[in-house]
Protein backbone atom coordinates (compact mmCIF):
# COMPACT_ATOMS: atom_id res chain seq x y z
CA UNK A 1 0.00 0.00 0.00
CA UNK A 2 1.11 3.37 -1.17
CA UNK A 3 1.70 5.91 1.27
CA UNK A 4 2.18 9.67 0.60
CA UNK A 5 3.28 13.44 1.29
CA UNK A 6 -0.12 14.70 0.40
CA UNK A 7 -1.59 13.81 -2.70
CA UNK A 8 -0.72 16.66 -5.47
CA UNK A 9 2.11 13.86 -6.89
CA UNK A 10 -0.14 11.23 -7.33
CA UNK A 11 -3.54 13.16 -8.61
CA UNK A 12 -1.84 15.96 -10.33
CA UNK A 13 0.89 14.43 -11.95
CA UNK A 14 1.80 10.64 -12.31
CA UNK A 15 -2.36 9.81 -13.24
CA UNK A 16 -2.48 12.89 -15.69
CA UNK A 17 0.84 12.07 -17.73
CA UNK A 18 -0.05 8.00 -17.68
CA UNK A 19 -3.58 9.22 -19.55
CA UNK A 20 -1.82 11.60 -21.38
CA UNK A 21 0.95 8.85 -22.88
CA UNK A 22 -1.47 6.59 -22.97
CA UNK A 23 -0.26 4.37 -20.17
CA UNK A 24 -1.82 1.75 -17.59
CA UNK A 25 -1.08 2.08 -14.40
CA UNK A 26 -1.38 -0.54 -12.07
CA UNK A 27 -3.63 -0.97 -9.19
CA UNK A 28 -1.28 0.25 -6.26
CA UNK A 29 -1.50 3.54 -7.92
CA UNK A 30 -5.54 3.97 -7.59
CA UNK A 31 -5.41 3.46 -3.44
CA UNK A 32 -3.03 5.14 -1.01
CA UNK A 33 -2.62 6.40 2.58
CA UNK A 34 -2.36 10.00 2.97
CA UNK A 35 0.65 10.75 5.73
CA UNK A 36 -0.56 14.51 5.97
CA UNK A 37 -4.16 13.51 6.53
CA UNK A 38 -3.30 10.60 8.93
CA UNK A 39 -1.49 12.72 10.87
CA UNK A 40 -3.84 15.36 11.54
CA UNK A 41 -6.02 12.70 12.46
CA UNK A 42 -4.17 12.05 15.57
CA UNK A 43 -2.81 15.64 16.13
CA UNK A 44 -6.08 17.62 14.89
CA UNK A 45 -4.55 20.64 17.23
CA UNK A 46 -1.78 20.83 15.02
CA UNK A 47 -1.66 23.29 11.73
CA UNK A 48 -4.54 22.62 8.97
CA UNK A 49 -3.62 19.61 6.76
CA UNK A 50 -2.71 20.94 3.68
CA UNK A 51 -0.14 23.03 5.15
CA UNK A 52 1.82 20.27 6.88
CA UNK A 53 5.01 19.26 5.46
CA UNK A 54 7.43 16.18 6.59
CA UNK A 55 9.60 18.49 8.35
CA UNK A 56 6.73 19.99 10.26
CA UNK A 57 5.17 16.86 11.16
CA UNK A 58 8.50 15.46 12.22
CA UNK A 59 9.48 18.73 14.08
CA UNK A 60 5.59 18.33 16.04
CA UNK A 61 6.58 15.03 17.07
CA UNK A 62 9.67 15.79 17.99
CA UNK A 63 11.58 13.34 15.90
CA UNK A 64 15.62 13.95 15.13
CA UNK A 65 16.45 13.31 11.42
CA UNK A 66 19.65 12.96 9.62
CA UNK A 67 20.71 16.15 9.13
CA UNK A 68 24.20 14.39 7.20
CA UNK A 69 21.90 13.26 4.22
CA UNK A 70 22.27 15.05 0.98
CA UNK A 71 19.84 13.47 -1.21
CA UNK A 72 16.38 15.08 -0.20
CA UNK A 73 14.79 12.33 -1.40
CA UNK A 74 16.17 9.78 0.58
CA UNK A 75 16.47 12.24 3.40
CA UNK A 76 12.11 12.53 2.80
CA UNK A 77 11.57 9.27 2.87
CA UNK A 78 13.61 7.85 5.80
CA UNK A 79 11.86 10.70 7.74
CA UNK A 80 8.26 9.43 6.73
CA UNK A 81 8.72 6.33 8.15
CA UNK A 82 10.20 7.70 11.20
CA UNK A 83 6.25 9.99 11.21
CA UNK A 84 4.38 6.63 10.16
CA UNK A 85 6.75 4.89 13.33
CA UNK A 86 5.14 7.10 15.79
CA UNK A 87 1.86 7.26 14.85
CA UNK A 88 1.34 3.44 14.65
CA UNK A 89 2.97 3.43 18.67
CA UNK A 90 0.03 6.16 19.43
CA UNK A 91 -3.05 5.47 21.09
CA UNK A 92 -5.51 6.15 18.15
CA UNK A 93 -7.03 2.94 16.23
CA UNK A 94 -8.39 5.49 13.68
CA UNK A 95 -4.77 5.30 11.30
CA UNK A 96 -4.60 4.02 8.08
CA UNK A 97 -8.16 2.63 8.27
CA UNK A 98 -9.62 3.92 5.27
CA UNK A 99 -7.62 4.70 2.28
CA UNK A 100 -8.03 7.67 -0.61
CA UNK A 101 -9.09 6.11 -3.57
CA UNK A 102 -8.61 7.06 -7.19
CA UNK A 103 -11.57 6.32 -9.45
CA UNK A 104 -10.04 4.36 -12.60
CA UNK A 105 -13.82 4.95 -14.86
CA UNK A 106 -16.02 8.01 -14.84
CA UNK A 107 -19.63 6.65 -13.82
CA UNK A 108 -22.56 7.96 -15.70
CA UNK A 109 -25.85 8.52 -13.87
CA UNK A 110 -28.68 10.95 -14.04
CA UNK A 111 -29.38 13.67 -11.90
CA UNK A 112 -33.22 14.87 -10.54
CA UNK A 113 -34.24 18.96 -10.58
CA UNK A 114 -34.89 17.91 -6.71
CA UNK A 115 -31.42 17.39 -6.02
CA UNK A 116 -28.96 19.37 -3.92
CA UNK A 117 -25.51 19.96 -5.24
CA UNK A 118 -22.85 21.17 -2.59
CA UNK A 119 -21.41 24.93 -4.59
CA UNK A 120 -18.20 23.95 -3.26
CA UNK A 121 -18.00 20.74 -5.30
CA UNK A 122 -18.55 22.47 -8.83
CA UNK A 123 -16.14 24.10 -11.41
CA UNK A 124 -16.80 25.35 -15.18
CA UNK A 125 -14.53 23.92 -17.88
CA UNK A 126 -14.40 26.23 -20.69
CA UNK A 127 -12.94 26.12 -24.02
CA UNK A 128 -13.61 22.69 -24.67
CA UNK A 129 -13.65 21.30 -28.26
CA UNK A 130 -17.31 21.05 -29.66
CA UNK A 131 -16.28 17.52 -30.23
CA UNK A 132 -15.54 16.15 -26.75
CA UNK A 133 -17.71 13.73 -24.68
CA UNK A 134 -17.92 13.13 -20.96
CA UNK A 135 -15.22 11.02 -21.21
CA UNK A 136 -13.04 13.32 -22.59
CA UNK A 137 -13.53 15.47 -19.91
CA UNK A 138 -13.10 12.87 -17.04
CA UNK A 139 -9.61 12.38 -18.83
CA UNK A 140 -8.85 15.98 -18.56
CA UNK A 141 -9.79 16.23 -14.69
CA UNK A 142 -8.10 12.02 -14.74
CA UNK A 143 -6.31 11.41 -10.84
CA UNK A 144 -9.51 13.40 -9.59
CA UNK A 145 -12.69 12.58 -8.83
CA UNK A 146 -15.97 13.19 -10.22
CA UNK A 147 -19.49 12.21 -8.64
CA UNK A 148 -21.67 9.94 -10.62
CA UNK A 149 -23.19 11.76 -13.64
CA UNK A 150 -21.15 14.74 -12.72
CA UNK A 151 -20.39 15.76 -16.45
CA UNK A 152 -22.55 18.09 -17.86
CA UNK A 153 -21.92 19.07 -20.97
CA UNK A 154 -23.28 22.84 -22.17
CA UNK A 155 -25.85 23.51 -25.05
CA UNK A 156 -26.21 26.50 -27.04
CA UNK A 157 -29.77 28.12 -28.22
CA UNK A 158 -29.66 25.85 -30.96
CA UNK A 159 -28.90 22.50 -28.83
CA UNK A 160 -25.49 22.49 -30.18
CA UNK A 161 -22.45 21.98 -27.61
CA UNK A 162 -21.29 25.26 -27.14
CA UNK A 163 -17.71 24.14 -25.74
CA UNK A 164 -18.63 24.52 -21.82
CA UNK A 165 -19.21 22.06 -19.39
CA UNK A 166 -20.20 21.73 -15.49
CA UNK A 167 -18.61 19.27 -13.63
CA UNK A 168 -19.51 18.21 -10.37
CA UNK A 169 -16.62 16.01 -8.32
CA UNK A 170 -17.15 14.09 -4.89
CA UNK A 171 -15.60 16.50 -1.94
CA UNK A 172 -14.61 20.14 -1.76
CA UNK A 173 -10.79 18.91 -1.85
CA UNK A 174 -11.10 17.58 -5.17
CA UNK A 175 -12.59 20.65 -5.89
CA UNK A 176 -9.96 22.75 -5.35
CA UNK A 177 -7.46 20.32 -6.64
CA UNK A 178 -9.39 20.60 -10.34
CA UNK A 179 -8.99 24.48 -9.95
CA UNK A 180 -5.31 23.70 -10.22
CA UNK A 181 -5.33 22.60 -13.69
CA UNK A 182 -6.89 26.09 -14.44
CA UNK A 183 -4.78 26.36 -18.69
CA UNK A 184 -3.97 22.98 -18.93
CA UNK A 185 -4.22 21.40 -22.48
CA UNK A 186 -6.67 19.43 -23.95
CA UNK A 187 -4.88 18.49 -26.84
CA UNK A 188 -4.04 21.74 -29.01
CA UNK A 189 -6.56 23.91 -26.84
CA UNK A 190 -6.26 25.39 -23.20
CA UNK A 191 -9.08 24.79 -20.49
CA UNK A 192 -10.33 27.65 -18.63
CA UNK A 193 -11.40 25.96 -15.10
CA UNK A 194 -13.83 28.39 -12.71
CA UNK A 195 -15.66 28.12 -9.88
CA UNK A 196 -19.33 27.52 -10.09
CA UNK A 197 -21.86 27.09 -8.33
CA UNK A 198 -24.91 23.92 -7.44
CA UNK A 199 -27.58 25.74 -8.91
CA UNK A 200 -26.28 26.09 -12.51
CA UNK A 201 -24.92 22.21 -12.61
CA UNK A 202 -28.60 21.39 -11.39
CA UNK A 203 -30.79 23.44 -14.53
CA UNK A 204 -28.01 21.86 -16.91
CA UNK A 205 -28.09 18.46 -15.15
CA UNK A 206 -31.54 18.28 -13.60
CA UNK A 207 -35.06 16.95 -14.98
CA UNK A 208 -38.36 15.92 -14.10
CA UNK A 209 -39.40 13.58 -16.67
CA UNK A 210 -39.80 10.28 -15.22
CA UNK A 211 -39.52 8.13 -18.52
CA UNK A 212 -35.69 9.89 -18.54
CA UNK A 213 -34.94 8.76 -15.09
CA UNK A 214 -36.03 5.13 -16.46
CA UNK A 215 -34.03 5.52 -19.29
CA UNK A 216 -31.07 6.86 -17.43
CA UNK A 217 -31.20 4.22 -14.64
CA UNK A 218 -29.27 1.87 -16.44
CA UNK A 219 -25.73 1.78 -14.94
CA UNK A 220 -22.77 1.72 -17.24
CA UNK A 221 -24.23 2.44 -20.74
CA UNK A 222 -22.48 4.21 -23.15
CA UNK A 223 -24.80 7.03 -24.87
CA UNK A 224 -25.01 8.19 -28.21
CA UNK A 225 -27.44 10.60 -30.20
CA UNK A 226 -29.08 10.54 -33.22
CA UNK A 227 -30.34 13.31 -35.50
CA UNK A 228 -32.13 13.51 -38.33
CA UNK A 229 -34.09 10.98 -38.15
CA UNK A 230 -37.42 10.55 -40.51
CA UNK A 231 -40.36 11.88 -38.45
CA UNK A 232 -42.26 8.57 -39.55
CA UNK A 233 -39.49 6.11 -37.95
CA UNK A 234 -39.95 4.16 -34.98
CA UNK A 235 -37.68 2.06 -32.70
CA UNK A 236 -38.22 -0.85 -35.41
CA UNK A 237 -36.51 1.25 -37.79
CA UNK A 238 -33.54 2.24 -35.83
CA UNK A 239 -32.75 -0.86 -34.89
CA UNK A 240 -32.89 -1.82 -38.23
CA UNK A 241 -30.66 0.95 -39.22
CA UNK A 242 -28.11 0.23 -36.70
CA UNK A 243 -28.11 -3.38 -37.45
CA UNK A 244 -27.03 -6.40 -35.26
CA UNK A 245 -23.60 -5.89 -35.19
CA UNK A 246 -24.26 -2.92 -32.77
CA UNK A 247 -27.11 -4.16 -30.65
CA UNK A 248 -29.07 -1.60 -28.22
CA UNK A 249 -29.32 -2.29 -24.73
CA UNK A 250 -32.78 -3.44 -24.11
CA UNK A 251 -33.64 -3.45 -27.76
CA UNK A 252 -36.87 -1.18 -27.88
CA UNK A 253 -36.48 -0.09 -24.47
CA UNK A 254 -32.88 1.17 -24.88
CA UNK A 255 -34.24 4.06 -27.74
CA UNK A 256 -35.43 7.48 -25.98
CA UNK A 257 -37.43 9.54 -29.16
CA UNK A 258 -37.42 13.29 -28.30
CA UNK A 259 -40.92 14.82 -29.16
CA UNK A 260 -42.66 18.09 -29.08
CA UNK A 261 -44.84 18.75 -26.28
CA UNK A 262 -48.21 18.12 -28.87
CA UNK A 263 -46.58 14.81 -29.50
CA UNK A 264 -44.70 15.45 -33.12
CA UNK A 265 -41.55 13.99 -33.05
CA UNK A 266 -38.21 16.11 -33.59
CA UNK A 267 -36.12 13.76 -35.39
CA UNK A 268 -33.80 13.32 -32.10
CA UNK A 269 -33.24 9.99 -30.59
CA UNK A 270 -31.01 8.78 -27.63
CA UNK A 271 -29.40 5.12 -27.70
CA UNK A 272 -28.03 3.02 -24.97
CA UNK A 273 -24.92 0.62 -25.89
CA UNK A 274 -23.42 -1.61 -23.12
CA UNK A 275 -19.86 -1.35 -23.60
CA UNK A 276 -17.27 1.27 -26.18
CA UNK A 277 -16.87 -1.09 -28.80
CA UNK A 278 -20.58 -1.30 -29.63
CA UNK A 279 -20.71 2.53 -29.69
CA UNK A 280 -17.77 2.96 -31.73
CA UNK A 281 -19.76 0.11 -33.96
CA UNK A 282 -22.80 2.37 -34.22
CA UNK A 283 -20.71 5.06 -34.45
CA UNK A 284 -19.59 4.00 -38.26
CA UNK A 285 -23.10 4.14 -39.27
CA UNK A 286 -22.55 8.07 -38.92
CA UNK A 287 -24.45 9.90 -42.32
CA UNK A 288 -26.11 6.44 -42.96
CA UNK A 289 -29.28 6.57 -44.72
CA UNK A 290 -32.17 5.53 -43.44
CA UNK A 291 -35.25 5.79 -45.68
CA UNK A 292 -34.30 9.14 -47.74
CA UNK A 293 -32.19 10.55 -44.24
CA UNK A 294 -29.24 10.96 -43.95
CA UNK A 295 -28.64 10.00 -39.94
CA UNK A 296 -25.89 11.89 -37.76
CA UNK A 297 -24.39 9.98 -34.84
CA UNK A 298 -22.56 11.63 -32.02
CA UNK A 299 -21.29 10.50 -28.51
CA UNK A 300 -23.98 12.07 -25.49
CA UNK A 301 -24.03 12.64 -21.76
CA UNK A 302 -26.67 12.19 -19.37
CA UNK A 303 -27.20 15.82 -18.93
CA UNK A 304 -27.14 16.28 -22.61
CA UNK A 305 -30.16 14.10 -22.76
CA UNK A 306 -31.72 15.80 -19.02
CA UNK A 307 -30.75 19.10 -21.10
CA UNK A 308 -32.93 18.37 -24.80
CA UNK A 309 -35.50 16.75 -23.08
CA UNK A 310 -36.25 19.39 -20.99
CA UNK A 311 -35.67 22.14 -23.95
CA UNK A 312 -38.18 20.71 -25.89
CA UNK A 313 -40.52 19.43 -23.38
CA UNK A 314 -40.59 23.48 -22.14
CA UNK A 315 -40.14 25.63 -25.37
CA UNK A 316 -42.84 27.39 -27.28
CA UNK A 317 -42.80 27.46 -30.90
CA UNK A 318 -41.09 30.58 -30.99
CA UNK A 319 -39.06 31.23 -28.01
CA UNK A 320 -40.33 34.22 -25.32
CA UNK A 321 -39.78 37.77 -25.86
CA UNK A 322 -36.50 39.23 -23.96
CA UNK A 323 -37.43 42.70 -24.04
CA UNK A 324 -41.05 44.31 -23.86
CA UNK A 325 -41.58 45.84 -27.49
CA UNK A 326 -45.19 47.91 -28.15
CA UNK A 327 -46.11 47.63 -32.31
CA UNK A 328 -48.32 50.63 -33.75
CA UNK A 329 -51.65 49.56 -33.00
CA UNK A 330 -53.95 47.79 -34.87
CA UNK A 331 -58.13 47.14 -34.18
CA UNK A 332 -58.78 43.61 -32.95
CA UNK A 333 -61.24 41.78 -34.59
CA UNK A 334 -63.67 39.07 -33.37
CA UNK A 335 -62.07 35.78 -34.13
CA UNK A 336 -63.98 33.32 -33.10
CA UNK A 337 -65.05 31.94 -37.03
CA UNK A 338 -63.23 28.79 -38.54
CA UNK A 339 -62.24 31.04 -41.01
CA UNK A 340 -58.55 30.02 -41.71
CA UNK A 341 -56.53 26.55 -42.52
CA UNK A 342 -53.87 24.75 -40.58
CA UNK A 343 -51.27 23.43 -43.06
CA UNK A 344 -49.07 20.48 -41.05
CA UNK A 345 -46.21 18.87 -42.21
CA UNK A 346 -45.10 21.04 -45.32
CA UNK A 347 -41.77 20.06 -46.14
CA UNK A 348 -39.03 21.93 -45.23
CA UNK A 349 -38.65 23.22 -48.90
CA UNK A 350 -41.63 24.40 -49.49
CA UNK A 351 -42.56 27.86 -50.98
CA UNK A 352 -45.30 30.13 -51.40
CA UNK A 353 -45.82 29.20 -54.89
CA UNK A 354 -46.03 25.34 -53.67
CA UNK A 355 -48.71 26.16 -51.30
CA UNK A 356 -50.54 27.80 -53.96
CA UNK A 357 -50.61 24.89 -56.24
CA UNK A 358 -51.65 22.30 -53.37
CA UNK A 359 -54.26 24.20 -53.07
CA UNK A 360 -55.17 24.42 -56.54
CA UNK A 361 -58.98 26.00 -57.02
CA UNK A 362 -59.03 27.02 -53.18
CA UNK A 363 -55.77 29.26 -53.50
CA UNK A 364 -58.40 32.19 -55.23
CA UNK A 365 -60.29 32.12 -51.74
CA UNK A 366 -57.00 33.30 -49.60
CA UNK A 367 -57.19 37.13 -48.19
CA UNK A 368 -54.72 39.59 -49.26
CA UNK A 369 -51.21 38.87 -47.39
CA UNK A 370 -52.92 35.64 -46.04
CA UNK A 371 -50.17 32.87 -45.96
CA UNK A 372 -48.61 32.96 -42.42
CA UNK A 373 -45.56 30.59 -42.74
CA UNK A 374 -44.28 29.45 -39.29
CA UNK A 375 -40.57 29.55 -38.13
CA UNK A 376 -38.87 27.59 -35.40
CA UNK A 377 -36.35 28.86 -32.72
CA UNK A 378 -33.84 28.97 -35.63
CA UNK A 379 -35.30 31.01 -37.97
CA UNK A 380 -36.51 27.69 -40.34
CA UNK A 381 -39.50 26.61 -41.67
CA UNK A 382 -41.30 24.60 -38.89
CA UNK A 383 -43.44 22.64 -41.48
CA UNK A 384 -46.21 24.72 -40.56
CA UNK A 385 -48.32 27.41 -42.07
CA UNK A 386 -51.85 28.72 -41.38
CA UNK A 387 -53.77 30.14 -44.75
CA UNK A 388 -56.36 33.30 -43.86
CA UNK A 389 -59.40 32.08 -46.37
CA UNK A 390 -62.67 34.46 -47.12
CA UNK A 391 -64.80 32.84 -45.29
CA UNK A 392 -65.27 30.03 -42.60
CA UNK A 393 -66.83 27.91 -45.76
CA UNK A 394 -64.16 28.33 -48.20
CA UNK A 395 -62.31 27.40 -45.18
CA UNK A 396 -64.38 23.90 -44.56
CA UNK A 397 -64.21 23.32 -48.24
CA UNK A 398 -60.28 23.63 -48.64
CA UNK A 399 -59.29 21.37 -45.61
CA UNK A 400 -62.00 18.60 -47.24
CA UNK A 401 -60.81 18.95 -50.36
CA UNK A 402 -56.82 18.79 -49.48
CA UNK A 403 -56.31 17.13 -46.51
CA UNK A 404 -53.70 14.66 -46.43
CA UNK A 405 -52.85 15.38 -50.60
CA UNK A 406 -49.07 14.81 -51.23
CA UNK A 407 -46.93 17.53 -51.42
CA UNK A 408 -43.06 16.49 -52.63
CA UNK A 409 -43.84 12.98 -51.72
CA UNK A 410 -45.23 14.12 -47.70
CA UNK A 411 -48.68 14.13 -47.02
CA UNK A 412 -50.22 17.00 -45.31
CA UNK A 413 -52.48 17.85 -42.96
CA UNK A 414 -55.06 20.34 -43.84
CA UNK A 415 -57.49 21.03 -40.99
CA UNK A 416 -59.49 24.71 -40.19
CA UNK A 417 -58.91 26.86 -37.42
CA UNK A 418 -59.82 30.22 -35.87
CA UNK A 419 -58.06 33.29 -35.85
CA UNK A 420 -57.23 33.43 -32.55
CA UNK A 421 -55.59 30.23 -32.56
CA UNK A 422 -53.60 31.46 -36.07
CA UNK A 423 -52.80 34.23 -33.88
CA UNK A 424 -51.50 32.71 -30.27
CA UNK A 425 -49.39 29.82 -32.44
CA UNK A 426 -47.70 32.79 -34.28
CA UNK A 427 -47.15 34.91 -31.15
CA UNK A 428 -45.48 32.15 -29.29
CA UNK A 429 -48.18 29.71 -28.15
CA UNK A 430 -48.41 25.86 -29.26
CA UNK A 431 -51.59 24.12 -31.15
CA UNK A 432 -51.70 20.72 -30.56
CA UNK A 433 -54.27 17.90 -30.69
CA UNK A 434 -54.64 18.50 -26.59
CA UNK A 435 -55.43 21.76 -27.02
CA UNK A 436 -54.19 25.68 -27.21
CA UNK A 437 -51.53 26.52 -25.01
CA UNK A 438 -51.38 30.64 -24.79
CA UNK A 439 -47.63 31.86 -25.70
CA UNK A 440 -45.19 32.74 -22.95
CA UNK A 441 -45.64 36.20 -22.71
CA UNK A 442 -46.50 37.57 -18.91
CA UNK A 443 -47.66 41.55 -20.05
CA UNK A 444 -50.74 41.89 -21.47
CA UNK A 445 -50.02 44.17 -24.33
CA UNK A 446 -47.59 41.34 -25.50
CA UNK A 447 -50.44 38.79 -25.86
CA UNK A 448 -53.22 40.47 -28.05
CA UNK A 449 -56.00 37.46 -28.69
CA UNK A 450 -56.24 38.42 -32.35
CA UNK A 451 -55.71 40.97 -35.08
CA UNK A 452 -57.48 42.54 -37.88
CA UNK A 453 -56.79 43.83 -41.29
CA UNK A 454 -54.66 47.16 -41.24
CA UNK A 455 -56.58 50.50 -41.40
CA UNK A 456 -54.49 53.64 -42.73
CA UNK A 457 -56.32 55.87 -40.31
CA UNK A 458 -54.18 58.70 -39.55
CA UNK A 459 -53.00 59.03 -35.68
CA UNK A 460 -51.72 62.24 -34.34
CA UNK A 461 -48.83 61.39 -31.88
CA UNK A 462 -50.00 63.12 -27.86
CA UNK A 463 -47.67 65.16 -26.49
CA UNK A 464 -47.36 63.13 -23.49
CA UNK A 465 -46.38 60.22 -25.41
CA UNK A 466 -43.86 62.44 -27.53
CA UNK A 467 -42.14 63.67 -24.06
CA UNK A 468 -41.41 59.72 -23.91
CA UNK A 469 -39.28 58.70 -26.97
CA UNK A 470 -35.64 60.77 -27.88
CA UNK A 471 -36.08 62.56 -30.91
CA UNK A 472 -34.29 60.73 -33.07
CA UNK A 473 -37.29 58.91 -33.35
CA UNK A 474 -39.87 61.30 -34.02
CA UNK A 475 -39.26 61.91 -38.12
CA UNK A 476 -41.20 64.48 -39.43
CA UNK A 477 -44.58 63.68 -40.67
CA UNK A 478 -44.94 61.77 -43.79
CA UNK A 479 -46.99 63.11 -46.00
CA UNK A 480 -50.61 61.31 -46.64
CA UNK A 481 -49.70 58.55 -50.17
CA UNK A 482 -52.02 58.19 -52.73
CA UNK A 483 -54.52 55.82 -52.80
CA UNK A 484 -52.46 52.68 -52.85
CA UNK A 485 -53.35 49.84 -55.94
CA UNK A 486 -54.31 46.41 -54.60
CA UNK A 487 -51.48 44.10 -53.67
CA UNK A 488 -51.48 40.53 -54.56
CA UNK A 489 -50.76 38.47 -51.58
CA UNK A 490 -47.79 36.57 -53.13
CA UNK A 491 -44.82 37.96 -55.06
CA UNK A 492 -43.82 37.46 -58.63
CA UNK A 493 -42.34 33.71 -59.41
CA UNK A 494 -38.77 35.25 -59.05
CA UNK A 495 -38.87 35.53 -55.45
CA UNK A 496 -40.18 33.97 -52.50
CA UNK A 497 -42.06 35.80 -49.37
CA UNK A 498 -41.75 34.13 -46.00
CA UNK A 499 -43.60 36.27 -43.74
CA UNK A 500 -40.34 35.74 -40.59
CA UNK A 501 -42.58 35.92 -37.39
CA UNK A 502 -39.78 36.20 -34.73
CA UNK A 503 -39.78 36.74 -31.16
CA UNK A 504 -38.23 40.13 -31.43
CA UNK A 505 -41.11 41.51 -34.08
CA UNK A 506 -44.10 39.32 -34.05
CA UNK A 507 -46.16 40.68 -37.32
CA UNK A 508 -49.62 40.56 -36.85
CA UNK A 509 -51.55 37.59 -38.51
CA UNK A 510 -52.82 39.54 -41.36
CA UNK A 511 -49.59 40.89 -42.49
CA UNK A 512 -50.21 44.83 -43.13
CA UNK A 513 -48.32 45.96 -46.02
CA UNK A 514 -46.88 49.08 -43.44
CA UNK A 515 -45.46 47.93 -40.21
CA UNK A 516 -43.45 49.87 -37.34
CA UNK A 517 -41.81 48.68 -33.98
CA UNK A 518 -40.42 50.83 -31.65
CA UNK A 519 -38.56 49.57 -28.91
CA UNK A 520 -40.25 50.20 -25.42
CA UNK A 521 -38.86 53.34 -23.55
CA UNK A 522 -38.28 52.69 -19.65
CA UNK A 523 -41.07 55.59 -18.76
CA UNK A 524 -43.37 54.07 -20.89
CA UNK A 525 -43.46 50.63 -19.27
CA UNK A 526 -46.27 51.65 -16.60
CA UNK A 527 -48.62 52.47 -19.79
CA UNK A 528 -47.69 49.47 -21.81
CA UNK A 529 -50.90 48.33 -22.44
CA UNK A 530 -52.59 51.98 -23.65
CA UNK A 531 -52.47 53.20 -27.69
CA UNK A 532 -48.85 53.96 -28.80
CA UNK A 533 -46.76 56.04 -31.79
CA UNK A 534 -48.82 55.75 -34.98
CA UNK A 535 -47.99 57.47 -38.09
CA UNK A 536 -50.21 58.58 -41.42
CA UNK A 537 -47.99 56.53 -44.52
CA UNK A 538 -45.76 53.89 -41.98
CA UNK A 539 -42.25 53.85 -40.77
CA UNK A 540 -40.25 51.08 -40.77
CA UNK A 541 -36.62 51.77 -39.00
CA UNK A 542 -34.02 49.05 -40.52
CA UNK A 543 -30.60 48.99 -38.23
CA UNK A 544 -27.73 46.47 -39.29
CA UNK A 545 -27.67 47.76 -42.90
CA UNK A 546 -24.53 46.53 -44.41
CA UNK A 547 -22.11 49.98 -45.47
CA UNK A 548 -21.84 48.69 -49.18
CA UNK A 549 -26.03 48.82 -49.38
CA UNK A 550 -27.72 51.04 -52.09
CA UNK A 551 -31.16 51.79 -52.73
CA UNK A 552 -31.69 49.01 -55.02
CA UNK A 553 -30.13 46.58 -52.13
CA UNK A 554 -32.30 48.27 -49.81
CA UNK A 555 -35.84 48.07 -52.28
CA UNK A 556 -35.34 44.76 -52.89
CA UNK A 557 -36.10 44.37 -49.15
CA UNK A 558 -39.15 45.40 -49.83
CA UNK A 559 -40.34 44.23 -53.63
CA UNK A 560 -43.29 42.38 -51.98
CA UNK A 561 -44.70 45.74 -50.14
CA UNK A 562 -45.94 48.76 -51.16
CA UNK A 563 -43.82 51.81 -50.91
CA UNK A 564 -44.70 55.39 -51.51
CA UNK A 565 -45.96 55.68 -55.47
CA UNK A 566 -43.07 56.28 -57.71
CA UNK A 567 -41.17 57.89 -54.79
CA UNK A 568 -37.94 56.45 -53.56
CA UNK A 569 -36.59 60.04 -51.78
CA UNK A 570 -38.21 58.47 -48.92
CA UNK A 571 -35.08 56.54 -47.54
CA UNK A 572 -34.17 58.65 -45.33
CA UNK A 573 -30.12 57.91 -43.47
CA UNK A 574 -30.71 58.30 -39.91
CA UNK A 575 -27.69 59.74 -37.29
CA UNK A 576 -25.04 61.08 -39.95
CA UNK A 577 -24.54 63.98 -41.92
CA UNK A 578 -25.45 64.12 -45.60
CA UNK A 579 -23.05 61.77 -47.64
CA UNK A 580 -22.78 60.88 -51.29
CA UNK A 581 -24.67 57.72 -53.06
CA UNK A 582 -21.22 55.93 -52.48
CA UNK A 583 -21.19 56.81 -48.60
CA UNK A 584 -24.70 54.79 -47.32
CA UNK A 585 -25.02 54.70 -43.82
CA UNK A 586 -25.58 51.95 -41.62
CA UNK A 587 -28.96 52.54 -40.83
CA UNK A 588 -31.92 53.97 -42.95
CA UNK A 589 -35.69 54.68 -41.98
CA UNK A 590 -37.90 53.98 -45.15
CA UNK A 591 -41.24 55.98 -45.01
Amino acid sequence: MLCTDGQQLLRQVLHPEASRKNLVLPDTFFSFYDLRREFHVQHPRARPARELTVATMAQDLGLETDATEDDFGVWEVKTMVAVILHLLEGPSGQLFSKAEVVKQKYETGPCSKADVVDSETVVRARGLPWQSSDQDVARFFKGLNIARGGVALCLNAQGRRNGEALIRFVDSEQRDLALQRHKHHMGVRYIEVYKATGEEFVKIAGGTSLEVARFLSREDQVILRLRGLPFSAGPADVLGFLGPECPVTGGADGLLFVRHPDGRPTGDAFALFACEELAQAALRRHKGILGKRYIELFRSTAAEVQQVLNRYASSPLLPALTAPLLPIPFPLAAGTGRDCVRLRGLPYTATIEDILSFLGEAAADIRPHGVHMVLNQQGRPSGDAFIQMTSAERALAAAQRCHKKVMKERYVEVVPCSTEEMSRVLMGGTLGRSGMSPPPCKLPCLSPPTYATFQATPTLIPAETAALYPSSALLPAARVPAAPTPVAYYPGPATQLYMNYTAYYPSPPVSPTTVGYLTTPPAALASASTSVLSQPGALVRMQGVPYTAGMKDLLSVFQAYQLAPDDYTSLVPVGDPPRTVLQAPKEWVCL
